[in-house]
């Protein structure tokens, strides 16, 4: 009898669904990430699909396009958002300062303290500024939805020595990525900046063409850096790895209210998720850098102060040499000064 029982429900669990699956959505999402399934990029889109689509009772599907599927670069990819051809797309600031310039904002060194300060910031009136901007230079063709995080926070890691002074990174050549910005922090801190593509870089720390990188110890554990020399990593958290997400705007406004609160709604959840994965992840990554012979050091809080003063002039340079740079920096320091007057609060309010 139960046995029957059972086997009626699950057949009319299955049938429900298959039923379900047949309804056509009035919306279908495409959303990609040049990225894989391990990525925190991952976690967020699958978070984001399970609730818009639940939260929209079927009316919105959301397909995921996990790599380079659609589009292989963040120029590619953002043209793709433009045109209509990808609804939402995930980029680094690097992968879209070609076309947003300012977006380097979130590169600029040692300019939020922590997690908290920065989850605050890219939760709140920042983040919207930076849409007005990218919208206005895009013809209001791209949108910006949300800030999140992918890889946690970027340290400087080397293969030759302990960093724990600036003047100890004088004379490694440092990888970074094609942008001016990063190329200008290196330089501030006597090292040399040597651009070099990132399914390169292994083969680059073996042959002595780099000797040190700016990157998370999730990425630095995922691409195996430590077998190829990566032994030492200083904990100075210059930059946090912030995670631009795209949506095509028409597509976006041509949803009824209900439905754009859904999405909003989505993003939301999606920029939580993202916030959390790496912090999970690392600690397995730390445990595994220091178990394989790794160097992990955290500076003392007068030699970050120091990290920071000889960062200084790279905020100068992207004032005076990036569009819009000035606008947008005035918007991260207004946001940071208050996010860290709101928490102060509240921690003191918690203490007592």
């Amino acid at each position: 009898m139960l046995k029957s029982a059972l086997k009626t429900l699950t057949v009319a669990a299955m049938l429900a669904g298959s039923s379900l699956s047949a309804i056509a959505a009035d919306y279908t999402l495409r959303a990609t990430a040049n990225s894989n399934e391990n990525d925190e990029d991952y976690d967020g889109l699958v978070v984001f699909k399970n609730f818009v689509e639940a939260a929209s009772n079927g009316a919105i599907e959301v397909e995921l396009f996990i790599g380079t599927q659609l589009c292989s670069n963040g120029a590619e990819c953002l043209q793709g958002v433009a045109d209509g051809a990808i609804d939402i797309y995930i980029s680094t600031s690097g992968g879209a300062s070609g076309i947003f310039p300012y977006v380097q904002v979130l590169d600029l060194p040692y300019m939020m303290a922590d997690d908290r300060i920065a989850e605050h910031v890219l939760s709140g009136d920042f983040t919207r500024a930076m849409r007005a901007m990218a919208l206005e230079d895009s013809q209001n063709s791209i949108r910006l939805m949300t800030i999140g995080n992918t890889g946690g926070w970027r340290n400087f890691a080397n293969t030759k020595r302990r960093v724990a002074t600036p003047s100890d990174l004088e004379g490694l050549k440092i990888r970074t990525v094609v942008a001016d910005l990063p190329q200008e922090l290196v330089k501030s801190l006597g090292a040399s900046p040597t651009p070099i593509p990132w399914p390169e870089l292994f083969t680059s720390f073996q042959t002595g063409v780099v000797e040190g990188s700016k990157n998370g110890i999730t990425d630095i554990m995922g691409m195996k850096f430590p077998d190829a020399g990566l032994q030492y990593v200083t904990l100075d958290g210059h930059a946090y790895m912030g995670a631009l997400w795209w949506m095509n705007n028409e597509k976006f406004l041509s949803m009824p209210e209900d439905l754009r609160r859904v999405v909003v709604d989505g993003f939301y959840a999606l920029q939580q998720a993202t916030f959390a994965s790496p912090k999970r992840k690392s600690i397995q990554a730390y445990e595994d850098f220091v178990a394989g012979g790794g160097d992990l050091y955290v500076p003392t809080p007068e030699q970050k102060s120091a990290f920071k003063e000889a960062a200084a002039p790279v905020y100068d340079w992207f004032k005076a040499n990036v569009g819009r740079g000035e606008e947008i920096f005035g918007a991260l320091e207004k946001a940071v000064s208050e996010a860290e007057a709101s928490i102060d609060g509240s921690r003191k309010a918690d203490l007592n």
